[in-house]
């Protein structure tokens, strides 16, 4: 029996396990992937929003701006990439400036700092490549960037050394009222194996899934529909076109498409915004890519799309409501919906944790936890170290010497580091969200095979056992001879 029990291992689901673990409980969090972080968590705009879309009064407003405003803290404890590069809604001569006031004024109720409306003259002393329609924007100096792959990991690991157990390729297939809790009824994906494991408390957080969850145990009904959005991605001499997040003037279906620079030096543009109806479709599509240009051009002009090395798809979890849904079923008591987590779920994941944790504590009233600890130590970047120190770590641990990814300069010793630490990499991509081995020009073309030597030697597990992200993703399927 555990006290609680966390479906899903998003930036969500992984900072409430981390908020939780601050008290003596015995919690599990449960993940239908191979790693944590493999959902909407990894595919999003990597963007900590100011706060100034979200209608004042909702939870989204709410959230949004505590999340953003506890950061700071949470890059420092968790040891994450973060920068607050500030943001500018941009307003083009086709457009209603207007349009800007209401997001001031919005931002102004929900409690952002030091919004402005500039001109042109002030934006292209800020940002010379703005395009040429652009007449004015709202600049929010609040808003920043983030690694959502740290942010989620780091959360994670974090939680898991403070004594949270996880269970990665683990299905929930049903929940059942119990007479104390629930009984979840799982399949561990990569054996085929089932297995009950109940909880006082189960916390949903389970993104575009979440409803199929909340609608096992609940005469509430929720929907959410999978919205898809693609990006393209470019290399880091793009890196500099744009130093801000330039958004466009919002729809009924999103922010619209932003530049923006990544915290690791490259450029992104996205996202579409496409209702599906498969909550499976991450594919990417060329007429989603086509848009992506025509659109960004609106206020960014010669964005260098042949620079693109990418293109990625997430898919966002809109409720019906158009706000987030958080807590517990009324008619399921124990029961905590964490759902319709979309934009700004990132910015307010921190703030959503508080305020889950509070009311598990209202409900089970434990005691702290003395011994947590909120520091994690991320991977050492060689990089980041002077000539003279680097010199030194390489006489001790020569594997930081070894160069394994060269368009991102990433070390054997990087590597290692991620197949051993709390919730270590198991596959390509758990390696290269954690190390960005495989991220630069060459996207994993030349470092894959020495990544599962490093893989088969140091966990140790069967090349034929290796996988890109998971079950049914095996990268060596025999030996040449025998085929």
């Amino acid at each position: 029996m555990y006290d609680v029990a966390i479906i899903g291992a998003g930036v969500t689901g992984s900072a409430i396990a981390r908020e939780l673990s601050r008290y003596q409980l015995n919690i599990c969090v449960i993940e239908r992937e191979e790693d944590v972080c493999c959902g909407t968590s990894k595919a999003n705009s990597a963007i900590i929003h100011a706060g100034f879309d979200a209608v004042p009064g909702t939870l989204k407003a709410k959230v949004n701006v505590k999340g953003n405003a506890m950061m700071d803290q949470i890059a420092k404890e968790l040891d994450i990439p973060f920068k607050r590069n500030g943001s500018m809604v941009v307003c083009t001569k086709d457009q209603d400036p207007k349009g800007l006031e209401v997001l001031m004024e919005r931002g102004k109720a929900n409690g952002v700092p030091d919004l402005q409306i500039l001109d042109r003259e002030a934006l292209i002393a800020m940002e010379p490549n703005l395009s040429d329609d652009v007449v004015c924007a709202l600049f929010a100096p609040t808003g920043g960037i983030v690694c959502p792959f740290h942010m989620t990991m780091g959360y994670a690991e974090n939680a898991c050394s403070n004594g949270v157990e996880f269970f990665l390729n683990t299905q929930v297939d049903d929940i059942k009222k119990a007479e104390s809790g629930y009984e979840l009824t799982v399949t561990h994906t990569d054996s085929g194996e089932k297995e009950i494991k109940t909880a006082k408390v189960v916390i949903n957080a389970a993104g575009v899934y979440a409803d199929t969850l909340n609608n096992m145990v609940s005469e509430h009904k929720l929907h959410i529909t999978a919205r898809k959005g693609e990006y393209m991605l470019l290399d880091k001499d793009a890196g500099k076109h744009v130093s801000h997040t330039i958004f466009q003037l919002p729809s009924k279906m999103g922010k619209g498409v932003l530049v923006s620079p990544t915290v690791h030096g490259n450029l992104l543009v996205g996202p579409t915004a496409v209702d599906v109806e498969d909550k499976e479709a991450v594919n990417t599509t060329q007429a989603g890519l086509d848009s992506l240009g025509r659109t960004a051009s609106l206020s960014v002009k010669n964005v260098p799309l042949r620079q693109v090395i990418t293109s990625f798809a997430g898919l966002r979890a809109h409720e019906a409501g158009d706000d987030f849904v958080i807590g517990e079923a009324e008619d399921a008591k124990g029961f905590i919906n964490v759902a319709g987590i979309e934009s700004p779920g990132l910015s307010s994941a921190p703030a959503i944790a508080v305020m889950v944790a509070d009311r598990v504590k209202e409900m089970l009233n434990p005691e702290v936890n003395d011994k947590f600890n909120p520091i994690r130590k991320g991977i050492l970047h060689p990089d980041t170290l002077t000539l003279e120190e680097r010199n030194e770590l390489i006489k001790k641990q020569p594997a930081y010497g070894n160069i394994i990814c060269r368009c991102e300069m990433i070390t054997e010793g990087e590597i290692l580091d991620a197949i051993h630490r709390p919730l270590g990499a198991r596959s390509l991509d758990g390696v290269k969200r954690r190390t960005r081995a495989g991220m630069g020009r060459c996207q994993a073309g030349f470092c894959s095979p020495r990544t599962m030597e490093i893989l088969e030697r140091e966990v140790p597990m069967s090349m034929f056992d290796i996988t890109k992200n998971g079950v049914g993703s095996n990268i060596v399927i025999g030996t040449n001879k025998e085929l």
